[in-house]
């Protein structure tokens, strides 16, 4: 079994930099998930209960992230709706 590591700098591939770039990318999603996304503790039993926690707490975590977009977008068109509005005093 062979180890590789970021810092290494011979023997590594294309293949391995991907890698290494794309677990650098999703190691902060890993941490956030543990802190506040409730995958540190796992209730569920067995090798299935574990992948299933992990399931989960991705689909959550992905759905947090979509609901954030979707509010910055309802702000962003509230906003344009509210500054089109016509005010009272142009009508007196």
């Amino acid at each position: 079994m062979k180890i590789y590591h970021p810092g290494l700098r011979r023997g590594i591939t294309r293949t391995l930099k991907a890698m290494f770039k794309r677990r650098s990318a999703i190691e902060p999603a890993i941490g956030h998930m543990k802190a506040e996304g409730k995958l540190g503790r796992n209730w569920l039993k067995g090798s299935i209960g574990d992948a299933l926690n992990a399931v989960l707490c991705g689909a959550g975590y992905n759905l947090r992230t979509i609901l954030r977009k979707l509010r910055l977008f309802y702000a962003l068109i509230l906003a344009v709706v509210m500054s089109k509005r016509p005010t009272l005093t142009a009508f007196v």
